[in-house]
């Protein structure tokens, strides 16, 4: 399997023919991030990681492409070609065997409205990528490689750290990074390194359009 990042949090994954993407956001390259996949999971509603209009246009040019993401993203489609998922639900997207978890945004605020997130855990060949969107919820299932948040408004690094150790996952890649400065992500992405080597963990940075196989 093959992971290539885009700009924030969005994650193409590919296995042999298949392709999926992961939160084609406004932040993010979504021609790029899209061209070719066959399925496309948003965890949740926020414009960073889904671009409404981008995805619209993407399912219009072919009938075959399929959409998975909350009731309150997938209902802003017409199309029969996306799908409602929750928390607990296993199915096959795009030639992967995808699990989903969480259900609910991180804290940011207790002033700002609590949203759905799902977490979504993908599965080929005996490798497993897990893109949690915004929340810490561990899946219950093994990870082979955690796309980690390290910056956001509802996070702080510390959170990050702990919820890198509770996940497990031998190999690690940065992910909702775009708030961080050049300075920043290389202090957080140090320690995130340092602490997670601590419990068998390897961190790994992928610069925008990189790739890693997984």
């Amino acid at each position: 399997m093959r992971i290539q990042k885009f700009t924030h949090a969005c994650i193409r994954v590919e296995d042999g023919d298949h392709a999926i993407a992961i939160d084609p956001g406004s932040f993010s390259e979504i021609a790029e991030a899209i061209e070719g996949v066959s399925a496309i999971l948003v965890t949740h509603e926020h414009a960073d990681h889904i671009d409404v209009d981008a995805v619209t246009k993407a399912l219009a040019a072919d009938s075959s492409l399929r959409l998975f993401a909350p009731g309150p993203v997938a209902s802003q489609f017409a199309s029969d070609q996306a799908a409602a998922v929750e928390p607990g639900q296993s199915f096959d997207a795009g030639g992967f065997a995808v699990s989903t978890h969480g259900g609910q945004h991180a804290v940011i605020h207790p002033l700002i409205p609590m949203c759905a997130n799902v977490g979504f855990r993908l599965a080929a060949g005996g490798t497993a990528v897990y893109h949690p969107g915004d929340s810490f919820a561990v899946p219950d299932q093994p990870v082979s490689t955690l796309l980690l948040p390290t910056s956001g408004p509802w996070m702080k690094m510390s959170e990050a750290i702990d919820f890198l150790i509770a996940v497990r996952a031998p190999h690690a890649v940065q992910v909702h990074d775009a708030l961080l400065s050049e300075f920043g992500r290389g202090f957080v992405e140090a320690q995130v390194s340092s602490l997670g080597g601590r419990y068998g963990v390897r961190f790994e940075h992928l610069d925008v359009r990189a790739t890693a196989e997984v």
